[in-house]
């Protein structure tokens, strides 16, 4: 099949090249009749415009690449979701890629989505991800990047976040109104400052109930279930056991309540647990697992918005933070029986 070019138009209707391309531009240099008889022309010729050639020609791909750490959890499939509503009203593609919580993944996948000529990039950083060298000459080479969730905040770029803080310590608070006296938390991943910020919350929370705080109450975990299972196996060897803990996320928690089922403990009459996401896994463990839900969807419209405005910004762009709320679901697992 013959590839239909403005040069056959132009040969068909015996003008010039230019001449057709002003019709398809809408050039006030030109004739409405001409015009009419060009775009007749194209259609019965069954004329396409070449995608790549005005890609080129317009120096942007429409493309936009996003990175995720994992997709086991539905927070982020969610966040994807909010990005492409934006990004397709908009006439942008989204390619996709998961770093599966591998720092080396994750830049392989960044040099990926450049050689495809994305137009920008929205990243969750893995749990790997402490070196922001790559990041940091990506940004000072004017790159449109968000950062959303995890983000690391040495780098001067927009960022998408969720009050962590604020939720954290709703949700500890939820643990110490339910009267549970030992309280600890799983820690996530260093250098990733949601960590730092639901750890912050969880222990501002005991400081506000004049609650005795020791940091011997935080446990540096990470966001996997494996993270979740090997932090309660090392806490039943040593055989201090808390009667609730506060995970960073909602695979710790599920990790860490599968090993202590295992060992016989019943939930919540023995531990309670508290999670934080709100994953699909949340609601389907047995008890249900109180979490912290996450507005997902509007992270990635957001997210999205802030991105194609920088892209499309004919000035210099202001990196800015949109911090984002959410709600503690409460579910059987850490409400205890009276």
């Amino acid at each position: 099949m013959k590839y239909i070019t403005i040069k056959d138009i132009a040969k068909k209707l015996k003008i010039s090249v230019s001449t057709v391309s002003r019709a398809f531009n809408d050039k006030a240099d030109i004739n409405a009749t001409t015009k009419d008889l060009v775009l007749k022309t194209a259609k019965e010729l069954g004329y396409r415009p070449n995608p790549i050639a005005k890609k080129l020609m317009q120096q942007r791909s429409y493309t936009i690449g996003i990175i995720v750490p994992e997709f086991v959890n539905a927070f982020f499939p969610k966040v994807i979701i909010g990005v492409q509503e934006i990004a397709l009203k908009k006439g942008y593609q989204v390619l996709i890629a998961q770093s599966n919580e591998c720092y080396e993944t994750e830049l392989k996948n960044i040099k990926t989505l450049e050689d495809s000529m994305v137009d920008g990039l929205i990243i969750s950083l893995s749990s790997e991800s402490k070196n922001t060298e790559y990041y940091q000459d990506l940004i000072r080479s004017g790159f449109p990047i968000v950062f959303f969730n995890r983000v690391n905040n040495q780098l001067n770029c927009s960022k998408i976040v969720f009050n962590d803080y604020k939720w954290a310590l709703f949700a500890t608070e939820h643990l110490i109104n339910e009267g549970y006296q030992n309280i600890v938390h799983l820690k996530g991943n260093e250098g990733i400052s949601l960590s730092n910020e639901r750890m912050r919350g969880f222990m501002d929370a005991h400081h506000k109930h004049k609650r005795i705080f020791d940091f011997a109450q935080i446990i540096p975990t990470g966001f996997t279930i494996k993270d979740g299972r090997r932090a309660a196996l090392e806490i039943i060897k040593k055989g201090t056991i808390p009667d609730a803990i506060f995970a960073a996320n909602d695979p710790v928690a599920i990790g860490a309540m599968q090993v202590f089922k295992e060992n016989g403990f019943q939930i919540p009459n023995d531990i309670a647990f508290v999670g934080f996401t709100e994953s699909q896994m949340a609601t389907i463990i047995e008890p249900p697992l109180t979490s912290v839900s996450q507005p997902a969807n509007e992270i990635g419209k957001a997210a999205a918005q802030i991105l194609l405005e920088q892209i499309e910004s004919k000035v210099k762009f202001k990196p800015r933070t949109i911090t984002l709320n959410g709600e503690l679901n409460i579910r059987a697992s850490s409400i205890r029986k009276k």
